[in-house]
């Protein structure tokens, strides 16, 4: 049997301090990261994705960060199959890889097996959904798959047409919903040797660390960056667009709500997004929680999550 190969996973709330503690041990314990984060990896978007500089990078490399475009076609798929690429290459130069970032599912797609291409194809009723969204939007498809998928239904975004259509395919061609062919763990053993954390902190704390982020946002330029892409023809249309920070203010430039209203809504929505980013990941037993209020300060829980790790790894 093979040796499994050692990986860390620092996961949390947004705003919780995860890409500088991420840093910090990676650069106590000789690691490269991988970005977790859906957002971060599409290029001109930099403030509202809350971005590594290249400073705060610290000189250690990152992946999946100003990788692609806004227009191209970037899903869990897609991330599942590059990050496990970057963790064998990552290995073979001798270092250790880190994953760090808030996005649950992604993050599951790696530590456990998920399988994104299953089968069935059926074109005369993809061709049928395709004509019902282009007469009646996706409202009919949501509720399609609400009822055979209410996994799926959750999990995909209610205006991404294609992938809706694919889940209501699938389920026609197998008699099987997709989300079935996605989760395979509990019946397999481990893929990594994983040394897993999460941070988190006091909620009322991390609110008031949201909300102060966003301000930062917008004084930093949020509303310019977002002009300077729907110039470049990107827009609502595109998944990218659609992130918290980017679909709030284009409803303010397009003169759905006022300025201050965008700004109130994109804190009350990122407020939404870090308990449910919680509330997904305190699901997983195997997460040893940091309390980052509990230490002096990100050098005492970068120290602490690597002198960890290098014990389960058998390291000294």
């Amino acid at each position: 049997m093979n040796e499994l190969l050692p990986l860390i996973v620092i996961v949390g709330p947004t705003a919780v301090g995860k890409t500088e503690i991420g840093v910090k041990a990676a650069q106590m314990i000789d690691g490269e990261i991988i970005s977790g984060d859906s957002m971060q990896v599409y290029r001109f978007m930099d403030i509202g994705t809350a971005k590594p500089s290249g400073e705060e990078m610290g000189g250690i490399p990152h992946y999946l960060i100003d990788s692609i475009k806004p227009d191209e076609e970037f899903n869990v798929a897609v991330f599942q199959k590059l990050v496990e690429k970057y963790l064998v290459s990552i290995h073979n130069k001798g270092k250790l890889p880190i994953i760090v970032g808030g996005t649950g599912l992604y993050i599951r797609s790696v530590i456990d097996y998920y399988d994104f291409t299953p089968p069935g194809e059926n074109p005369a009723k993809r061709k049928e959904l395709r004509k019902l969204s282009e007469e009646q939007g996706t409202e009919p498809l949501v509720k399609l798959l609400e009822s055979i998928d209410p996994v799926s239904a959750g999990r995909i975004h209610h205006n991404d047409t294609r992938r809706l259509i694919r889940a209501l395919e699938v389920y026609y061609a197998t008699g099987r919903p997709i989300s079935e062919f996605q989760y395979h763990s509990e019946r397999l053993p481990p893929k990594y040797n994983l040394a897993y954390f999460g941070l988190t902190m006091d909620r009322e704390n991390l609110y008031r660390r949201i909300e102060k982020r966003v301000d930062v946002m917008i004084s930093r330029g949020l509303v310019d960056e977002v002009k300077k892409l729907l110039e470049m023809g990107y827009g609502a249309h595109h998944t990218s667009m659609q992130a918290i920070g980017y679909k709030e203010i284009i409803y303010y430039l397009n003169g759905i709500c006022s300025f201050e209203e965008a700004v109130e809504l994109i804190k009350r929505n990122t407020r939404r997004f870090a308990k449910r980013q919680l509330t997904w990941f305190r699901r997983d037993s195997r997460i040893k929680w940091k309390d980052v209020e509990s230490y002096s300060n990100f050098d005492e829980i970068a120290s602490e999550i690597v002198s960890e790790s290098e014990g389960q790894f058998g390291k000294t």
